[in-house]
This record gives C-alpha cells, structure tokens and sequence, in this order.
C-alpha cells in the first residue's frame, strides 16, 4: 500500500501524542469516540488505529463485544498488541491497508476512523471510506472525525496543515461511499470534525 505517510516510530508516536493531549490522551480518545455512543456487546472496528489507544477505550465501552484495528504500520500494531495485553482486553490487531479491510462484508456495527485519514493520499480516501461502508452492518454506524482547518490553527493543526481535509470534505466522503450521514460537529481538541453517517 502506498499512502501519504505511515508512521513507523511507534513510540515516539505515543510520545507525541501524550505531549500533544498534556497527558491527557485517554480523554482525548474518548472524546473522539462519544459522537457514535458505543453500546456494550457491539463489535467495533477501527481503522488506522496507530498504536491500539482508541481501540482499547471502545473495548472498554462495548464489554464483551469484539473490538478489531488494522493499521498499515506493523511498528504500531505491534504496539497495540503489547498494550492489549498489558490491558488484559481481548482485541484483534492486523497489518492492513484501509483500502483493503481483511474482513468480510456487513462484519461490524460500527466503524471508526479517527485522526487517520488525512495519513492516506487524498486519490485513495474514498476507496477506504467505500471500504469502511462494505464492512459496517446494514443497521450500523461510521465516524469519521479528522484535522479540518479553519484560518485560525492550534498547533496539533499547524503540524498537519499539509494534509489537513477540507471543510466539507468528510461529508462528501462518506456521502460518495453511499452512506447517510445523521450528524456532524466541531470537537473539543484541535482542529478536528466529525460526520457520523449510517449505512
């Protein structure tokens, strides 16, 4: 897979991300996860999960439901996996390119891709969005949430103002994929947006 950037310093990563958040990552995920309200016992994928953070807070929120992550560094899955296994949570992690999701057709109620598009070129975007459509069950649920920029930029913002997407440019992804979407919204962190649409 050829993509804009993938990331392979995995723990420098997570050391920028912590300094990024002021310690205050779990919150941050969190936050980024709260517009698709996951319920205990749904199955959950999230694509472009880095290092497993957010993967591992949605795990946490839906119990016993199965939680998968691909992401195409093998540095960061390795990564997630070690942390899963410290969490002692029970999660999938695969190498994977999110214009080519190793699972089959209607597999989840809920995809998430967070902070992750704007890593892939932008030709390749809406086959990853299409990609997310084909394995979101038909009752189910996709966020997307991602840097979207304005004339004023937070730092987190002035680090990604190369590939940052634009205003509308969420919408018209998950609309071209031939999803619904229900809700869009400014979050608190950064300069970040987020469409959740259904399927």
């Amino acid at each position: 897979m050829k993509t804009s950037s993938v990331i392979r310093q995995a723990i420098a990563y997570d050391a920028l991300t912590w300094i990024l958040t002021l310690g205050r990552e779990r919150r941050f995920r969190e936050q980024l996860i709260a517009p698709v309200s996951l319920r205990i016992g749904e199955s959950v994928l999230d694509v472009g999960c880095g290092t497993g953070t957010l993967a591992l807070v949605a795990k946490r929120r839906v119990g016993d439901g199965a939680v998968a992550g691909i992401d195409a560094s093998a540095e960061m899955i390795e990564r997630a996996r070690s942390k899963a296994t410290r969490a002692g949570l029970q999660l999938q992690f695969e190498v994977a390119s999110a214009d080519a999701l190793p699972f089959p057709d209607r597999s989840f109620d809920v995809v998430l891709c967070t902070v992750a598009l704007h890593h892939l070129r932008r030709s390749m975007r809406a086959a990853a969005v299409a990609e997310m459509r084909r394995v979101v069950k038909p009752s189910g649920r996709v966020l997307l949430a991602d840097f979207v920029f304005g004339k004023k930029r937070t730092i987190a913002g002035l680090l990604h103002h190369h590939v940052g997407m634009k205003a509308d440019e969420l919408g018209q992804l998950a609309d071209g994929a031939g999803l619904r979407v229900v809700d869009t919204g400014r979050l608190r962190f950064w300069d970040l947006r987020y469409v959740v649409a259904h399927r």
